[in-house]
């Protein structure tokens, strides 16, 4: 326990409901060697920081280590959950999401946070997941391989499309949602490339993104490989249009209409999905701001896909460039909603199901 802990419940507590000691101090004179977090630290199996506030998570991040806590993470070798709680302005505070990003990189995992009430009377994503669902993660996590030794590829982020050398057409998408599915895909045994367009994001941990800028360049990158792939999930917001030309000077604001003729890009989704003599398991996204069950079914039909995943764009919660979102999966026989939360946790139930249902299609 940190000592901030105690303030909100005695030691004494948790160590009668535990029957197991509690510790406190960093240098404890009646450790071995005086050194309780070394020996902490080589005894562990996983760590587990539940709940991690953001003052910790921040201190993790630096790499401080001023107490037990903070000093126990840096010492320690195997794998670190962490489990934030804090108030929803806090976990939304850019500073944040950098210092979450930081530790995913570097292979932390995080369970939760969830939306809910909060002990101020707010309501939003901060709120501690329940110690039910930390302890399910937890085991899934130490024990799941659903995809061990599977081939997944993933594509992500947007493309730009230039019109010039100082301006492209691109979108909003910021390759959260795919590269959060790297993530997931890795934790549960796949070996995973990544093909990304420009993102702001740190490299999932042990993984080395493909980088690419045009759509053509993600055709070209996913076409040359998925042929050795088991599974491919096209998560990245390829753009459908191109310019015809490409300036090779500044185009400059002359006439008061300019008119930028474009033509369409190559369907990367669809020309996987047609690949001869292909047991590639095929997964598209549909981002809609309308009729979001006609558009998708009618995308899953008419390119062949295994499955889709769904989502509404343009509306307060969820879509591009947030942390969190919901899905509605569809597939030839059935559907499934995911509900509203971090991508993350939204990443990891995508990729069980699509698990499952590679395993269905494998199996009949």
């Amino acid at each position: 326990m940190t000592h901030s802990a105690t303030q909100f419940i005695s030691p004494l507590t948790f160590q009668a409901l535990s029957g197991n000691p509690v510790a406190l101090d960093l240098l404890d004179a009646d450790a071995e060697n005086a050194m309780g977090h070394i020996n902490l630290a080589r005894w562990a199996d996983r760590v587990l920081i539940a709940p991690a506030t953001a003052n910790s998570i921040a201190k993790f991040s630096l790499g401080l280590a001023d107490d037990l806590l903070s000093t126990l993470f840096l010492a320690t070798n195997c794998p670190v959950y962490i489990a934030p709680a804090m108030n929803q302005a806090m976990w939304n505070k850019a500073v944040t999401q950098e210092n979450i990003q930081r530790l995913k990189s570097t292979g932390v995992h995080f369970i939760g946070p969830e939306s809910g009430d909060q002990a101020c009377g707010e309501t939003g994503f901060g709120r501690m997941s329940e110690p039910t669902d930390i302890a399910i993660a937890l085991l899934k996590n130490s024990k799941n391989s659903i995809l061990q030794g599977i081939n997944v590829l993933i594509s992500a982020g947007p493309t730009r499309e230039p019109l010039d050398p100082v301006r492209y057409i691109t979108n909003r998408s910021s390759g959260k949602m795919g590269y959060a599915l790297a993530e997931a895909a890795l934790n549960v045994g796949a070996n995973v490339t990544l093909i990304s367009g420009p993102v702001n994001l740190p490299a999932p941990h042990k993984l080395q993104p493909i980088n690419i800028e045009t759509a053509e360049q993600m055709y070209h990158a996913v076409l040359s490989r998925v042929d050795k792939y088991d599974i491919y999930i096209g998560a990245a917001a390829v753009a459908d249009y191109r310019p015809v030309v490409c300036s090779s000077q500044k185009i400059k604001k002359q006439a008061d209409d300019s008119i930028v003729k474009l033509q369409k890009t190559r369907d990367i989704l669809a020309a996987v999905a047609s690949l001869p003599n292909s047991s590639c398991f095929v997964v598209g996204f549909a981002a809609e701001t309308d009729n979001l069950e006609f558009y998708a079914k009618n995308k899953l039909k008419q390119k062949n896909l295994d499955m889709i995943a769904a989502n509404w764009v343009g509306k307060e919660q969820g879509g591009f460039d947030k942390d969190e979102n919901a899905l509605q999966i569809y597939w030839n026989t059935g559907n499934i909603f995911l509900e509203m939360t971090n991508k993350t946790q939204l990443a990891e139930q995508l990729i069980s199901l699509i698990a499952e249902k590679m395993n269905e299609k494998n199996t009949t």
